[in-house]
């Protein structure tokens, strides 16, 4: 059985920012705009280093979103930032409208997923996003595992044409992918093959599917684990190939993160 390693936990949010880094020092189309959580969102260097391609918006998510889909008109390329919780709810029908709809290349970068941020309260939370994000023509949604998966991301959603809402959070986590990862929307990485049980995890729970898989080896089960970074569009070749040789499948949702 394949072992992985743990470099040292790290939170989601951060890759984010280490991918907007980069992404300013190589794009000069690449804009921020931010509704007035920088430092949560981990855009200070961006912000520092490219003061005039970084938009400071307030407490006013939908201007954001209206801005961002402006500024995509004259050739930029908009990176939005903020709560999953307002990145979606409470500006869904910017969103629809504005981006979806129209096809905008907007990058809608989406922090504290999920109940994982308990501290902060029912009002800062949120776990329909993914559905309500997946449900808006063409737009594609991804949920990255680690820190070094969602710095990829970043740095791959700017090259895809299209609205995009990329999905990562505020806890640590192990961080286990590869520094050196090319990100490949829409295509699930196999990471444990396995014959007798499928387990197919997104985001954060990667890898607690990966150590769950651990488990069953000792007990002589054969786990075969697939990280479903990409929501939509969904591989379902993949999970389909993997689910013809086991018996079951154990389909882990990221419902809680």
């Amino acid at each position: 059985m394949k072992k992985f390693t743990n470099t040292g936990n790290k939170d989601t949010r951060s890759g984010f920012g280490a991918g907007m880094t980069q992404l300013g020092k190589t794009n000069p189309n690449v804009v921020a705009l931010c509704a007035d959580l920088t430092g949560s969102l981990k855009m200070d260097e961006f912000q520092a280093n490219h003061p005039e391609r970084f938009f400071q918006i307030g407490i006013a998510e939908a201007n954001m979103m209206g801005i961002a889909a402006g500024l995509t008109i004259g050739g930029k390329i908009p990176f939005t930032g903020t709560f999953a919780n307002f990145s979606t709810g409470r500006v869904y029908d910017q969103i629809r409208q504005s981006i979806a709809y129209s096809g905008k290349n907007v990058k809608i970068c989406a922090s504290h997923a999920g109940v994982t941020l308990g501290e902060d309260g029912a009002t800062h939370q949120i776990l329909e996003d993914i559905g309500l994000m997946k449900m808006l023509p063409g737009m594609t949604v991804i949920n990255t595992c680690d820190y070094n998966q969602t710095k990829a991301a970043t740095l791959a959603i700017a090259e895809h044409k299209g609205p995009v809402y990329l999905r990562f959070g505020r806890p640590s986590v192990a961080n286990f992918t590869p520094e050196d990862q090319t990100f490949d929307i829409g295509k699930a990485v196999h990471l444990i093959e396995g014959t007798d049980v499928t387990i197919v995890a997104t985001g954060h729970l990667v890898w607690e599917a990966i150590l769950a898989a651990e488990t069953l080896d000792k007990q002589g089960i054969s786990a075969e684990v697939i990280n479903i970074h990409t929501i939509k569009p969904l591989d379902n070749e993949a999970i389909l190939n993997s689910v013809k040789k086991p018996a079951a499948l154990l389909l882990l949702k990221n419902t809680t993160i």
